[in-house]
């Protein structure tokens, strides 16, 4: 996994995703960890950024953003409506003409698999969609 760079007396992205996760005090900020462990497993090529506040994953573009709301957890794929989801993950923005989304709730059960393939496809597709505009 690459990290953006910093200066002196700037948070890298990392840090800085890692004091927003451990802020929230809660099961929402365990969650996260977890699931952002599982993008960076997923797909090592992909570098952690914080855009608009957000934890966000970017590769030749933005891949997926993953942030806490009130009662729930989401990771945003930003071309989303674009990827393949055969084990029908995505269950938020559905509409959207481009994203599309998946809410965690408390006691959610994670198809780690499933999303992890979701995510490499989400690189790949960056990485495809970028090699043709060339």
């Amino acid at each position: 996994m690459r990290k953006t760079s910093a200066s002196k007396n700037v948070a890298t992205a990392s840090q800085q995703i890692t004091e927003q996760f451990a802020e929230l005090g809660d099961w929402r900020g365990a969650f996260c960890e977890r699931l952002r462990k599982l993008i960076n497993a997923a797909e090592p090529i992909l570098t952690e950024e914080v855009k608009w506040g957000t934890a966000v994953w970017t590769s030749n573009g933005l891949v997926c953003a993953l942030g806490a709301f009130k009662d729930h957890v989401k990771i945003n794929f930003f071309k989303g409506a674009s990827l393949t989801d055969p084990k029908k993950l995505f269950n938020a923005g559905l509409d959207a003409k481009g994203t599309r989304a998946i809410d965690f709730a408390k006691d959610a059960k994670v198809d780690e698999a499933a999303l992890k393939a979701l995510i490499r496809a989400a690189a790949a597709y960056n990485h495809s969609a970028g090699a043709k505009k060339k």
